[in-house]
């Protein structure tokens, strides 16, 4: 056994250490307290005060317990790196961190570092930093991240230009990530700033939480989904996520064709999805959530609503936009994932309005929520009221769909049409569950209009009551 002693230097403003992660809420508020001094810094779990190497037992749940604690409680968020290092037989801890977006606040308390001290930062210090940050060239969107271009997912980048090349708001043909990068103003050379890192790189910048709950409380969840990713990725998982969970009805108007109709219009989910993606407080490190209640929809964007501004102006007047991320939203402007900068409130409560589904809007300190009640829009009172003349159905594909009674004209006609028809044969030309049908023929029976004779593969149907 190597018994030596090693020794790695002193203290200072920039180097804490810790003898464990027993430490760790002191070495978060260290990790704050350093960066809003110095930008960047060290910390060591695994060192006494002096410098001695003592070691501590290290395994993966250590690691990712450190990254979480400071992912959790440092806002804005940091990324920090992570590694073990060895001093003979001695594990060691080493967290290597930097960010210039300060203030940092640690456990939601801003700290200065002076010499090897955190101390509580005044209040007018902290208001110059604020101010600082929220000049356009201290923006955390337009800061160098740590991500370089060769990090970009490209399929997320080609279905990007893909989509802005078709609605002609890029003209540029390359579809080098380089290129591509530079002509939208989202590199640094060969980094991406934080702006382009969050739209294209699969990393754990954003996150999207999304959960269903049992009734209209946070009491019982059914299912519950967290994800990272780029910006353009999680906006598709929550809108299909929503529309997944939605229901869904079916009208027919006489013919085979069937029109789909959500109870909350999906082009209003969408908007509200990338509103909140694209104007939410990133570095703060909180999720975009998306909760779903038995009697409405709520998607929650961390980032309080601008002052003295409230969602009804940007509805009922003509605002200049507050753009809290002007790059991202420039860039999703492009491909027309935003179609107008100030515009999105106003369009998601046009298209409610235009179903009859209710809206509104909350803010509060923390962020800012747009909640969608749900079977309140036409032609929904009537199938909720009246359980005998609904039935739900597990779309294998996406969704569920809620089939209006006047599925059973269509199956009586086609039953009058071919009186050797299978239900089996009718689900499948009306890509309905084969159980619906068998329900629907049932309803039919109960009322006398239809009957069958022989088997359920080689009998007949026969016409009762042709009115």
């Amino acid at each position: 056994m190597n018994n030596k002693s090693y020794s790695i230097g002193e203290e200072n403003e920039q180097v804490e250490f810790k003898k464990s992660t027993a430490e760790l809420k002191e070495a978060v508020v260290s990790v704050a307290a350093i960066l809003n001094k110095h930008n960047s810094g060290k910390v060591y779990f695994g060192v006494k005060n002096d410098g001695t190497v003592v070691g501590q037992e290290i395994n993966d749940t250590t690691l990712r317990t450190i990254s979480q604690a400071i992912r959790t409680h440092i806002h804005p968020a940091i990324y920090p790196t992570i590694s073990k290092i060895s001093y003979g037989d001695k594990k060691v801890v080493l967290v290597e961190f930097s960010g210039k977006q300060c203030p940092y606040l640690a456990y939601n308390v801003p700290r200065i570092r002076v010499a090897d001290e955190d101390l509580v930062m005044d209040q007018s210090m902290y208001e110059e930093m604020l101010r600082k940050r929220d000049s356009i060239g201290y923006s955390w969107e337009s800061q160098k991240s740590d991500y370089r271009i060769a990090d970009i997912d490209r399929d997320t980048l080609i279905s990007y230009l893909k989509k802005a090349k078709d609605v002609g708001r890029i003209s540029f043909e390359s579809e080098e990530p380089e290129d591509v990068m530079a002509r939208l103003g989202l590199s640094d050379g060969e980094y991406l700033l934080n702006a382009g890192a969050a739209l294209f790189v699969d990393s754990g910048i954003n996150e999207l939480q999304m959960a269903k709950f049992a009734s209209d409380e946070r009491l019982t969840f059914t299912d519950i989904r967290r994800y990272n990713g780029s910006i353009l990725t999680l906006t598709e998982k929550a809108t299909s996520y929503i529309a997944d969970s939605m229901d869904w009805r079916v009208e027919f108007d006489g013919s085979l064709e069937r029109k789909e109709i959500s109870e909350i219009p999906v082009d209003a989910i969408r908007e509200a999805v990338v509103n909140a993606f694209a104007h939410r407080l990133i570095e703060s490190g909180q999720s975009v959530e998306v909760a779903i209640y038995r009697s409405f929809i709520e998607i929650y964007s961390p980032g309080k609503f601008p002052e003295e501004i409230t969602p009804e102006m940007f509805i009922n007047e003509i605002h200049k936009p507050i753009r809290r991320n002007p790059l991202i939203t420039r860039t999703l402007y492009y491909s027309k994932d935003m179609e107008s900068f100030a515009t999105g409130l106003k369009r998601i409560q046009v298209a409610c309005d235009n179903s009859n589904c209710r809206v509104e809007y909350y803010g509060d300190t923390y962020g800012f929520t747009v909640r969608f009640y749900r079977h309140c829009g036409e032609g929904w009172d009537d199938i909720l009221q009246n359980d005998s003349n609904m039935t739900p159905v597990a779309n294998d594909v996406v969704k569920d769909v809620v089939i209006k009674k006047s599925i059973e004209d269509v199956v009586f006609e086609m039953i009058k049409s071919d009186s050797t028809i299978t239900a089996a044969k009718i689900a499948q030309s009306l890509s309905v569950n084969p159980r619906t049908i068998q329900r629907v023929i049932a309803s039919l029976k109960r009322k006398g209009k239809v009957d069958r004779e022989g088997s359920r593969r080689y009998g007949h149907w026969i016409i009762i009551d042709d009115n």
